[in-house]
Order: structure tokens, then sequence, then C-alpha cells
């Protein structure tokens, strides 16, 4: 009987122990991925001619020369959301994560914010951005308007913010939208926290910056991509 009980015991501990390990690391409630880790279903290259492929369960943008910003974008758009993503940069490239953002295709052109956005060659993608900065001036985090403001929130003020990135490594990045509120986080630590309405919805995307004439690839790849659309605010 002794003998008995204590496998009972054993096997519902045992029980008990895989289906906490189940939950642990299933994906968070609510979240989806945008990145199925092995191609780009899904998305739609915009602007410039950057190179965009699926390498080892990332997405990789690489530079390519004389073209502008390049802009993976997603198929479908989001209102109020929590997305959550995985980059590792190249020390020499800017980039950033296109959200709510907005397409002006060549030879178009729209009014937005009190300004006039021109679609030139290849279209021109607009609205905001995540920042990632791998320069010494370490603007990671920070929102930039792409194409029509420019800075909405910067890190000057933030330097909690700005040694959070860890160059050379993967980075954790967290972009929340509720309404007006807008707020970033890198590695968990607190970056961006605007208020802003002007878009309200709009797609997802990855970018690659432009280079010059630079012939040398530099690359950005993300990974991890996951999102969690949330009710819209009243």
């Amino acid at each position: 009987m002794k003998l008995q009980s204590l496998w009972l015991v054993t096997s519902m501990l045992f029980g008990l122990f895989c289906a906490c390990s189940t939950v642990t690391s299933a994906e968070p409630p609510g979240f989806v991925p945008l990145f199925d880790g092995k191609t780009l279903n899904g998305w739609v290259q915009r602007g410039g001619k950057a190179k965009y492929r699926v390498d080892n369960g990332a997405i990789v943008g690489s530079s390519v020369p004389n073209t502008p910003n390049s802009f993976l974008c997603t198929e479908k758009e989001y209102a109020d959301f929590i997305l959550e993503l995985e980059f590792m940069v190249d020390p020499e490239l800017n980039s950033g994560i296109q959200f709510r953002s907005q397409f002006v295709p060549e030879g178009k052109s729209v009014e937005s914010a009190g300004k006039t956005i021109k679609g030139g060659p290849g279209g021109r993608v607009y609205g905001y951005q995540a920042e990632i900065d791998p320069s010494p001036r370490s603007y990671t985090g920070g929102v930039y308007d792409e194409g029509r403001r420019g800075w909405l929130q910067d890190l000057k003020d933030n330097e909690a913010a700005r040694k959070a990135f860890k160059p050379g490594e993967w980075n954790h990045y967290r972009i929340e939208c509720r309404g007006d509120s807008i707020k970033t986080f890198v590695n968990g630590v607190p970056a961006a926290d605007l208020k802003d309405s002007v878009n309200p919805r709009g797609f997802i995307a990855l970018q690659v910056h432009g280079v010059g004439k630079r012939e040398e690839p530099l690359s950005v790849r993300w990974r991890n991509i996951k999102i969690q659309e949330l009710p819209s605010q009243p």
C-alpha cells in the first residue's frame, strides 16, 4: 500500500510539473505571431529596394546602395495593440519599427498633419516609428514621425533608456498603443511615453535605412515578432 501511494503521489507531482512547464513556455494570452519564422507571408515591401530574407528564424534586412528607406510592411492594419519583438542591428545602420503607418503610392500625394506627403519612386511610407539607433546618440526607443513631422519624443532626457540598448546583441522591444497613448520599452526599460492621435491605426513595418552610395551591405535582424490586439479605447 505504501509503495502504491508513493507511486500515485509521484505521478501526480510529475503531471503537475508538466502542466506548469507547458503554461510557462506557451505564448502569453492574446499574443499571435506576425512572422512564422520561415517565410515572409503576410508582409509586403514598400519604398526602397533593400533586400529582405529569412535566415535561421529571423527576418534579415540588408542595405542596398543608392536607394531610399525601405520597409517590409504587414498586409494587415492595427489600431490598439501591444507589439513585442527582438532585434539585432549592425552598429553602422539606422533602422526602426513603423506602427500605425500609412503608404502613398508613387506619383500620388496626401495631406496629413499639415504636411503634403508625396509618393516618390517606390512610394512613400509615413507615420510613427520606434527608433533603432546604434549610434553614440543612442535614441533606440524614441518615437519618430517618418516622412512627416520628425521627432515626437527623443531620448535626450532619458538616460536610463539610452543605456538600455545592448550593441551587438539581441534586444527586446515592446510598443504599446492605446488610443492616443504611445509607449515604448527597450529591454524592459521605459523609453518613450507620449500622447498623439494623428494616426489611430495603420500597418507595422521593419525599416532598413538608406545608406547612400555605400556598397558594403549592412544588416538588421528581427525575430519573435508577436502582437496582442487590444479593445479600442473610448
